[in-house]
């Protein structure tokens, strides 16, 4: 047997090196559909407790939406559980050409191809598009599904400081002399909230005769006049070359991603992007449910307009209580902690106090940025964020760190 005692003690002794560390990831079981109230068995085996979730990407508050419910089961009824192929063989059915035409219309793109997962699209789509001639720009915190498609592609890889236009186009000088030129960001960065400056970035690619790929999806449902995304809110609506995105997040919390862009970067996904051509279509029930989506969506901004307003709330209290917060004007609020067990203390208070949110802490965020990101919904109301401020206020003064500087909680607690 190759899994000897050797092998298993190695394995067991890195384990223990992070329990020990206070940093071992627990998994929570919810025994609710996702909402703002949910039901959840912690401590494993433990009665189910009822808990604020404010840690979700249900960013619209519509996966557990009556109408989408409704919208699914017709699809599971009319179009079957499962497509058993990928989409050149036997796997496209009619509402995955409606949807791509209905993500287009709602990004401004001229054309969109649908992933398993956003993650399957970024490590598809780098790929199918460049070859050892080119190059890849990215911005150094873009997400780390994006980061494993650019290790998939031949193209070379080179990256300028987070938001850092002037280091952006030393990069692209440089680089003058490649065949094809990438540059690469997220929309709003997931783990900060913060959002690229996509006006500058359009301008720089346009000027350097770049591309501009902007993964999107902590944005697309929400951010934008309209929910359409950080093009949107930049002033750049359809002039975005390739923009991929996911509908595991706000635009239904299921699964499923795109790249949407240019008719010719989607045409050469078609042919040549692996996650595409090797795996399962998107199931039908799934289809059929983002649809409805992006029906509500196209109607009204709702839901949109009502996260606004949660987020400012949120934030503002957050502030007022003296933590120490990332800048940003998303629904993404992390809460600064820089101590990696501190976070992981600090959750399970909030566990306690009836808060639902997670501690993040190297290797999701790097060493010594550990912190509670929160994150708000159009589902929550008022009391649910009042209860959440007056817990989490609780808990900072439990541990000394309201009011507090980064330096003054790095020198109680350490990174």
């Amino acid at each position: 047997m190759g899994f000897s005692s050797k092998v298993r003690n190695i394995y067991q002794e890195q384990l223990e090196e992070i329990i020990n560390g206070g940093i071992y990831k627990e998994e929570r079981f919810i025994h609710s559909s996702q909402a703002a109230d949910i039901e959840v068995e912690y401590p494993i085996g433990s009665k189910l407790e009822k808990v604020i979730n404010m840690c979700a990407n249900n960013y619209l508050g519509l996966s557990s939406h009556p109408d989408v419910i409704k919208a699914a089961h017709e699809g599971l009824d009319t179009r079957g559980y499962g497509m058993s192929s990928v989409r050149f063989i036997c796997g496209t059915q009619d509402i995955h050409d409606k949807l791509e035409k209905k993500v287009s219309e709602f990004l401004g793109t001229e054309d969109t191809i649908l992933f398993p997962s956003c993650m399957d699209a970024n490590a598809g789509v780098f790929e199918a598009i460049l070859t050892a001639e080119d190059v890849m720009i990215s911005d150094r915190l873009v997400h780390a599904s994006i980061v494993d498609g650019m290790r998939l592609c031949a193209a070379m890889h080179d990256t300028f400081k987070h938001s850092n236009m002037k280091h952006l186009e030393k990069k692209l000088q440089l680089h003058s002399d490649k065949r094809l030129k990438v540059v690469i960001t997220d929309g709003v960065f997931s783990m900060d909230g913060d959002t690229a400056k996509l006006d500058e970035m359009v301008e720089l690619c346009e000027k350097y005769d770049a591309m501009l790929f902007v993964d999107d999806s902590h944005s697309t449902g929400f951010i934008g006049k309209t929910g359409r995304g950080t093009h949107e809110k930049c002033g750049v609506f359809g002039k975005i070359d390739i923009i991929t995105t996911t509908f595991g997040k706000a635009l239904g919390g299921a699964s499923g991603g795109c790249v949407s862009g240019r008719k010719e970067i989607v045409d050469m996904c078609r042919q040549k992007a692996r996650p595409y051509l090797f795996s399962n279509t998107m199931a039908p029930v799934i289809v059929a449910g983002v649809l409805k989506v992006l029906d509500i969506l196209s109607g009204s901004t709702e839901r949109r307009d009502k996260l606004e307003t949660n987020s400012d709330y949120w934030r503002k209290g957050l502030q007022e209580a003296g933590f120490v917060l990332k800048e940003g004007d998303t629904p993404i609020v992390p809460v600064m902690l820089f101590n990696a067990k501190l976070s992981q203390d600090f959750s399970r208070d909030l566990f306690a106090e009836g808060i639902y949110a997670i501690g993040f802490f190297f290797p999701v965020v790097a060493k010594g940025q550990a912190r509670i990101r929160t994150q708000i919904s159009a589902g929550h109301e008022i009391h649910h964020l009042d209860k959440a401020l007056a817990a989490f206020t609780r808990i900072g003064k439990k541990y000394n760190i309201l009011g507090k500087s980064k330096k003054e909680i790095i020198e109680m607690y350490g990174l």
